[in-house]
């Protein structure tokens, strides 16, 4: 099992519109994720089965989780539920941590 993950051996991997995604220190159970969202990029309205908390680490993002919609900055933390229906529009550059509970397995694929 791997203890330590280091950031600068974590090539990005580009999303597509503006958003990178990096998979760092993870395990079935538990995985945490770094993206970067250009100004103006979207993380479309999607839903999934696992549990996720998102840190605002930088810039500032409208987010919408079931419905509900505000403007979350640096600092700011939000809770999705299991296939609770969410997305984001950035609004200034900036970098989401993502925490789910299980791992995002697809996450690993090739």
């Amino acid at each position: 099992m791997q203890n330590f993950f280091f950031i600068n051996d974590i090539e990005p991997k580009d999303l597509g519109g503006g958003v990178t995604r990096r998979v760092l220190a993870h395990n079935k159970d538990l995985m945490v994720c770094l993206l970067h969202f250009d100004k103006g990029a979207v993380g479309s309205l999607h839903h999934h089965p696992h549990t996720q908390c998102t840190f605002i680490k930088s810039g500032a993002f409208e987010f919408t989780i079931d419905g509900v919609t505000k403007v979350v900055r640096a600092g700011d933390t939000l809770y999705k539920q299991p296939e609770v229906v969410h997305g984001c529009v950035c609004l200034e550059e900036g970098e989401l941590i993502d925490i789910f509970t299980p791992q995002r397995d697809e996450f690993l694929e090739a």
